[in-house]
């Protein structure tokens, strides 16, 4: 049975006050800135080898060809996990090239360690009072996130579930989604209720183990019509039900959903020099979540945590659009700090974000126009991932060492 989510009172520490500013993106979305002890195992068929050799700039990218995660994800495991970001191509491609295509990205993960995926998509609203929230070109369709999810799940991932609201409409009027105000909430939970309806039914069929019912909904936060909501998506999904918050309102508001578990979008602006140490980074980190509640937090888990790799990034971690000069080093070093984080404060995993649904991993990113916040093909943040997804951390429910 669902219970609410428990909520942590923010603890008295010095204050650091939060001014919001300007609207920035984190990965595709904007927010405010102020200027069992198991770990996940791989079977390889070396006959059939075709990694590049260590001097190749593909050297931390895994190739093979058979890869698999053989010992999946259990309750008490950290979630070492990755989001999936999937858009829909205007001339919409075949079934065919959609189950290969996530294979292709399944295999990835898996040879970086990971035991988990997360599969974030977009659907619509007109304007920040729309009361209507759509599927459109750009949104799977349910029976494409089926085969999705089937080929993550016979990979061996646990498997979540998302749906983003997207802010195209919403740039144009200098907002985002974390500020709308819908003209009747009765209407858009009415709305979303409809919309949500098939991809549930399509994450209790394929078994996933989350759904995150809302992403970064600052100003929707304990509207009453969550409990309606929730309560009807439980009839159909039976998994676990998730609210990812963002980062601003959880650590200086009280983040009241009525779902059983936590994620945070942790973009937290740490003002260092890029020569910054991982320790520095570290304690720049728990600056920001001791002021949420100091000590372990094995009931949060980190939905997306990424980083531009660039001069300057750990002042706006999640800034989309910059294209500094590229500094591979400041984002590996970030990844470091973020996965010693985890393991510190005993939370129960990390997504990084993101890899576009369409892209080849295995490919170094074309930094004229990709976003600097890309990490696949990067050999030293992939080092970084497959350290932190190989380390001794058992998950939350074990002792600290």
């Amino acid at each position: 049975m669902r219970s609410r989510l428990p909520l942590l009172a923010i603890f008295p520490v010095t204050v650091l006050s939060v001014v919001l500013g300007t609207p920035f993106l984190l990965g595709d979305h904007p927010v405010r800135w102020e200027g069992g002890s198991a770990l996940p195992k791989l079977v390889l068929d070396t006959s059939s080898d075709s990694s590049p050799s260590p001097a190749s700039p593909k050297a931390a990218a895994p190739a093979p060809t058979t890869l698999r995660v053989t010992e999946p994800w259990k309750p008490g495991m950290p979630q070492w996990g990755v989001q999936i970001y999937w858009e829909e191509e205007p001339q919409k491609r075949s079934s065919d090239f959609i189950e290969k295509q996530a294979e292709k990205q399944a295999k990835y993960l898996v040879g970086l360690g990971a035991n988990s995926v997360s599969i974030s998509f977009p659907f619509f609203t007109k304007s920040p009072t729309s009361n209507t929230l759509t599927a459109e070109a750009k949104t799977p369709s349910p029976e494409r996130l089926r085969t999705v999810l089937h080929v993550f799940q016979k990979a061996g991932f646990r498997t979540t579930v998302r749906p983003v609201m997207d802010e195209r409409a919403l740039i144009r009027t200098d907002d985002w989604r974390g500020n709308i105000t819908p003209a009747s909430n009765s209407a858009w939970f009415t709305s979303y209720g409809k919309f949500l309806a098939p991809y549930l039914a399509v994450a209790q069929a394929e078994k996933a183990n989350t759904f995150v019912v809302a992403t970064e909904l600052n100003s929707m936060e304990g509207k009453p019509g969550w409990e309606k909501l929730v309560t009807a998506a439980e009839k159909t999904y039976k998994g676990e039900i998730s609210y990812d918050a963002n980062w601003d309102n959880y650590v200086s508001g009280r983040i009241d959903m009525p779902v059983s578990h936590l994620g945070v979008d942790a973009y937290f602006p740490v003002k260092v020099p890029d020569t910054a140490s991982v320790r520095t980074l570290v304690d720049g980190w728990n600056t920001w979540l001791d002021r949420k509640s100091t000590g372990p937090l094995p009931k949060i888990t980190v939905a997306e945590a990424g980083i531009g790799a660039m001069d300057g990034a750990y002042h706006a971690p999640g800034d989309f659009y910059a294209r500094r000069a590229v500094n591979p080093e400041v984002q590996a070093t970030w990844y470091t700090a973020v996965c010693q984080v985890v393991r510190e404060r005993r939370m129960s995993g990390v997504y990084w974000w993101s890899i576009h649904f369409d892209d080849d991993p295995n490919t170094p990113p074309d930094d004229r126009h990709a976003s600097r916040l890309d990490f696949a093909g990067r050999p030293l943040t992939e080092r970084a991932i497959k350290t932190c997804f190989s380390s001794a951390y058992a998950g939350p429910g074990t002792p600290a060492n």
